[in-house]
C-alpha cells in the first residue's frame, strides 16, 4: 500500500543557517560562486573578501578556517560563513584525499573590487596572535 500523497503541495522550507553579519558593503554585489575542489587540494591562500560570505557543502568536506575561530571541517550538508572585511580566510582546502569537494558561496562584496584580496606575509606575520592555534 503506497502512502498517501501530501494534499498540500506547497514546498518545505528548512532554515540551514541565519546569522547577522556585522555590516553589508554599500550597494554590495551579491554573487552565487560552485567551489569544486580536486582531491587534496589546500585551496586559496590566505585572502579576505570585501563583504559577508555564506556557503553549503554540497559534496565531501572542505577544511574552513577564518581568523579567531578555530579550523573546522565542514560536511556535505552543513553550513559556514564569514564576516568579510578585515578578517583574514586562512583555510578553504578540501579534507579528502581521495574524493572532490563542491560547495556553494553566495557573497556580497563591494562592487568593482575583487572578490578575493590576497593577504601577504607580513600582514600574516604581524597579525599571527590573531589566528587560533592548531591542534598538534
Amino acid at each position: 500500500m503506497k502512502p498517501k500523497a501530501k494534499q498540500d503541495k506547497s514546498p518545505e522550507l528548512t532554515t540551514l543557517l541565519a546569522e547577522r553579519p556585522p555590516f553589508i558593503p554599500e550597494s554590495a554585489e551579491v554573487m552565487t560562486l560552485l567551489v569544486e575542489s580536486p582531491p587534496g587540494s589546500p585551496g586559496l591562500p590566505p585572502h579576505r573578501h570585501s563583504g559577508p560570505a555564506f556557503g553549503y557543502v554540497l559534496e565531501g568536506e572542505i577544511v574552513f578556517e577564518v581568523e579567531g575561530e578555530p579550523a573546522r571541517v565542514v560536511k556535505a550538508g552543513e553550513t559556514f560563513w564569514e564576516p568579510g572585511g578585515d578578517v583574514i580566510h586562512y583555510q578553504d582546502g578540501n579534507n579528502l584525499a581521495d574524493a572532490w569537494s563542491r560547495y556553494l558561496v553566495v557573497m556580497m562584496c563591494v562592487p568593482d573590487q575583487p572578490m578575493v584580496i590576497p593577504v601577504d606575509a607580513d600582514e600574516l606575520e604581524s597579525r599571527r596572535g590573531r589566528r587560533v592555534p592548531r591542534p598538534r
